[in-house]
């Protein structure tokens, strides 16, 4: 994706006239709306250019929920286009277009929010995560919201998006704390991922749209081909195009509620990833991946089934190593919302 310039206020989609002057800042999904749209028109971004709402997401510092607004609102002015199962693709304006402000390109900016969640999410989630390997910890709300500079209110939501994902939990007095990832602990995780992957996907199978699969294997083969370009965030977002984005086609809401509840080491892949050395070559995950996808696009489902299983079998190991070298490694230094257990 081509650099992220800003628009001036001048460039506004019909009928948002009245909103934009009412005096009220303009909404995170609208502001990307405007900066992609001027991208688009100005030639920044290029027809044939895809935008992935991860990478929107990632790029402008905000969540998928205003990314993907901000993609919808392109989508309605024939900005771009969906291409299914690989997100939009950016389209020459066809008649007359809105006049947004075109710029030449500058350097990528951030339009963080002002004093939401999302704003501290990433950054709490990975500290959290990254003292987990080490030992457990309480999570006081109160000492959060200080060190950050947001209400107890704001706090309270960041902590309980990390509860979804399984990040800290809730002890017998109501207080949050994060787990130890300890032997025992992981082991639990991935018992209870044995049992609920294997059921999501035999639902997931027969759901599947073809250009998801075929999706997923063009990646795995981009990552396979070019292994030194991969970075512990990739490798961390091609763990969860299976485990999660695949997985959720299975149709039940309830499932992967419980599901995401164990999945803590896919939040952690990033950090573990980054912060142990991995040995020179194809990340083995990879292949695995590719042999579940192969399976289920010569429909496969219940082989496909049994080579996750494996797979789930084989990360086990892989995590457990890769914890006790990040352990070998100095700790992290303490920080004001976290008290060791």
């Amino acid at each position: 994706m081509g650099h992220l310039i800003p628009a001036a206020g001048k460039g506004v989609e019909p009928g948002r006239d009245a909103e934009r002057t009412s005096g009220l800042a303009p909404r995170l999904h609208e502001r990307a709306f405007d900066i992609l749209a001027a991208q688009i028109v100005s030639g920044a971004l290029r027809p044939g250019e895809r935008l992935l709402e991860s990478r929107v997401a990632e790029r402008f510092g905000i969540s998928r929920a205003p990314a993907r607004q901000a993609l919808a609102r392109l989508e309605q002015l024939g900005l771009v286009r969906r291409a299914e199962g690989h997100g939009f693709v950016v389209e020459l304006p066809i008649g007359p277009v809105p006049d947004f402000t075109e710029q030449a390109p500058a350097a990528d900016i951030h339009l963080a929010p002002e004093s939401t969640w999302e704003r501290i999410y990433k950054e709490v989630e990975h500290e959290v995560v990254t003292r987990s390997a080490f030992g457990s910890f309480r999570v006081v709300e109160n000492h959060l919201a200080a060190a950050y500079g947001v209400s107890r209110t704001v706090a309270r939501e960041a902590l309980s998006r990390l509860h979804q994902r399984g990040v800290v939990r809730k002890d017998a007095r109501q207080h949050w704390y994060a787990p130890a990832l300890t032997p025992a602990y992981v082991a639990e995780l991935f018992e209870m991922r044995a049992i609920l992957e294997p059921a999501a996907l035999r639902l997931a199978a027969p759901r599947l749209p073809p250009a998801t699969l075929k999706a997923l294997a063009g990646n795995l083969a981009d990552a396979m081909a070019a292994p030194e370009a991969v970075d512990g965030a990739r490798l961390s977002a091609l763990e969860e195009e299976l485990h999660i984005s695949l997985l959720g086609h299975c149709g039940n809401a309830t499932l992967m509620d419980a599901l995401s509840s164990y999945q803590t080491l896919l939040v952690a892949l990033t950090f573990l990833y980054d912060a142990a050395a991995r040995a020179p070559g194809v990340e083995p995950f990879l292949a695995e991946h590719m042999d579940v996808a192969e399976r289920l696009s010569a429909g496969r489902a219940e082989a496909a089934v049994e080579a996750l299983k494996s797979h789930l079998d084989g990360s086990f190991a892989r995590a457990m190593e890769r914890l006790e070298r990040v352990r070998q490694a100095p700790a992290p230094g303490p920080l004001p919302y976290l008290s060791p257990l």
